[in-house]
This record gives C-alpha cells, structure tokens and sequence, in this order.
C-alpha cells in the first residue's frame, strides 16, 4: 500500500525540494558569468533566464516570494548608477552626444579630475545604466538562490568547522524574506482592521509590530537551537584547533591570491589557477580537521540525484563558457559604445546561458501545500444565506 502512494501518476514527476546547494552553485555560476560581460542583450537574457527559472521551480514559502524585491533593488541600483554619473560628470570627449547640461560647480585645483555638474553625454548615460545593470543582475542571481533554496535546509549540509560562520550568514541570508513576509502579514491584518493610517502614525503602526515580530522570531530561533543542543563540542585538542586555523588562513589567503591573478590580467594569470587549488586543498584540509569538534546528527539528508547534477553543472558551465569567451571574443562581451551601435548577440554565450535556463526543466516540481477540501470555505447560495440568517 505504501509503494502504491508513493508512484506519481504517468508522465509526472514526484514533487521534492532540490537540493540546496545545486541552487546556490547554479546561482554563483551565472553570477560569474554576469560579472564577464555588459552586454545589454547577455544580461537581459539572464534576467528573462532567472525569471523563467523562478516562475517554475519556486516553492510556496515565505521566502520564496521576494525576487520582486531584488527586481525593484536592481531598477534603483541602474538609477543611482545614472544619477551619480550624471552629477560627478568627466571624460567628455568631442565625439558625445550632448543630452543635456546640469549647473556646473567649480572645484579647487586639489580636486582636479572630478567635475560637479556640466554637460551630460548620451554615451556617459549608456555606459552608467550598462554597469548599473550588471551589478542589478549580480543581486538578482543572488536573490534567486534565497528564493529558490532552503536556507534553512542549507545549513544541514555545510561542514562542521564552518556551522557557526554557517548559522550567522543563513541567519543573514534569511533576514530579507522574512521581513518582507512581517511586512505583509501586518499588512494584511491592518487592513482586515480597517487600518489605514497616513503618516507618522501609521509608519509606527506598521513598524512597531514587525519589529516585535522580527524579535520573536529570534527567541524562537535561540530557542530551538539550545533544544537542539547546538554549540556541543566534540573531541578536538586545543593543537588541531591552532592548526585548523592556520590551514583555513592559509588557504583563503591562497583563494584570494589566486582570484587576483585571475581577474589582474595576463601579468598576473600565471598565479592564479596555482593559487586558486593551493588555497582550495588548504581549505578542504582545514575543513575536514575542524570538523571533529562538532558532533551533530541530520535527519532525512536531502538526496544529490541527476537533476542536482543538472542543475549545478548549468549554471557552472555557463559560468566557464564566458569566461572562455572573454578571452577571444572580448568585444562581443564588453561592447563599445564609440561609435554607438546596437551591441552584437555572440552565439556561444547565448546558448550557455539558455542551457542554465534548463534548470526549470531539470529540476523536481518543488511540494506545494494544498487546501484540503475540510479547510476549503463552504460556498452557500442565496436561500441557503437566508435559511441560516433566519434560524
């Protein structure tokens, strides 16, 4: 009887969460490949691509309703980019097309190389919304991989020397979505009270009991770790702790020395491949040592089938292909804009990033919850109204 429920109908697949690390991997790999290139037409794509990916394979939680946000935190993003490029204006050549011209500011001779104000170039205003919009699409990567993973499932799965650092960046991660979920649960019970005040008054009503919720939030998170017996140390020696330590210090400092010599250029690339797997075994060394002092249990590990396979690889092989193509097709990643042309489509990247964009296709159907029939409210007609009103 049990193997009966568990088959899912024919042609359909049985609902499960991914795992979440296949989300963050798939997240950071088209974060890399965003960071390669301002290509209007590439980072619009990943945008259509993330949205994609999100209308499909989002869950119904709390957190999984807050990629709008990072949408309205990227049109800020490109706007303050454009304001601030328009205000602090330099490098106005004979070839711009002049927009418009602001009230210029005079500055002293120590201040040289910045001008306030003065003339604005059409080519000044491109340039600031193509970066604008590269670093939007950044936060946007980062905002798919908070509304598409589990945080709280993320913290099962990390390392035992880093569940402290682990708890504190979930706690963070998480902070976002679930203001936003207060705001909208205060919202919501404002207006079933007829709540609608304007103004100071009605910024503190709204303010006050989210702030109390966010409050009780964290009791009840503190609460819940203590039951669970977090922070128990396990059998490590003061001597593996003082060589954990050095083993992490010394690989992140070789991550960081490889990442340089990856983004410095051709003077530096010869240290940064090297670097980079120096760092990352010191890291997995530091990781497996410092594991030991941490005794915990999971319960029901999430599974790592084909479609996190899937997943991952999307994403980090998009992440691969542009960086492979910056390095011979550099002008179809970072058009120019002297002289203004529509900026070219180059077709390997474009097909890296439609192959991420599989992911809502590989990845399980997310568990929706659903109103049982007994929840569901009874629709009465208009005799049946009258019936009960009498009685």
């Amino acid at each position: 009887m049990t193997r009966s429920l568990a088959r899912s109908p024919a042609g359909s697949r049985t609902p499960r969460a991914l795992h979440p690390i296949a989300w963050w991997l798939w997240a950071i790999g088209m974060a890399t490949a965003v960071s390669r290139t301002v290509n209007p037409l590439l980072l619009l794509l990943v945008l259509a691509v993330l949205g994609f990916v999100i209308a499909n394979r989002r869950s119904d939680a709390p957190w999984a309703r807050a990629f709008k946000y990072y949408l309205y935190l990227a049109l800020i993003v490109i706007v303050t980019r454009v304001i601030f490029r328009s205000v602090f204006a330099s490098g106005i050549t004979p070839a711009d097309h002049i927009l418009f011209s602001l009230p210029h500011i005079h500055t002293p001779s120590w201040y040289a190389g910045i001008q306030l104000g003065g003339p604005v170039s059409l080519e000044a205003t491109l340039s600031a919304s193509l970066d604008g919009l590269r670093l939007g699409a950044l936060l946007c990567c980062v905002g798919a991989a908070n509304v598409l993973a589990n945080p709280k499932r993320a913290l099962r799965v990390l390392p035992g020397a880093l569940y402290e650092l682990g708890v504190a960046v979930i706690v963070a991660l998480s902070f976002a979505p679930q203001l936003v979920e207060s705001v909208q649960r205060v919202h919501r019970a404002r207006q079933l009270r007829a709540g609608h005040g304007k103004g100071l008054r009605g910024l503190r009503s709204l303010v006050i009991p989210v702030l109390e919720d966010a409050l009780e939030r964290a009791l009840h998170l503190a609460a819940g770790m203590d039951s669970r017996g977090y922070g128990r140390s396990g059998s490590a020696t003061r001597a593996s702790r003082r060589i954990t330590a050095i083993l992490l210090i010394l690989g992140m400092c070789g991550l960081c020395v490889g990442a340089y010599g990856l983004l410095a250029g051709t003077d530096a690339k010869a240290v940064g491949i090297p670097g980079i797997a120096a760092g990352a075994v010191l890291c997995c060394l530091g990781l497996a040592l410092g594991g030991r002092r941490v005794t915990r249990t999971s319960y029901r590990p999430d599974p790592w089938a084909w479609p996190e396979w899937v997943v991952s690889l999307g994403g980090l092989g998009c992440a691969v292909a542009l960086y492979l193509s910056s390095s011979y097709d550099a002008a179809a990643l970072a058009p120019s804009l002297y002289p203004l042309s529509w900026p070219p489509l180059p077709l390997v990247p474009t097909l890296a990033i439609v192959v991420a964009g599989l992911a809502a296709l590989a990845a399980p159907p997310p568990v929706r919850r659903r109103a049982t029939p007994a929840t569901r409210p009874a629709v009465r007609t208009a005799p049946e109204r009258e019936r009960v009103t009498a009685s």
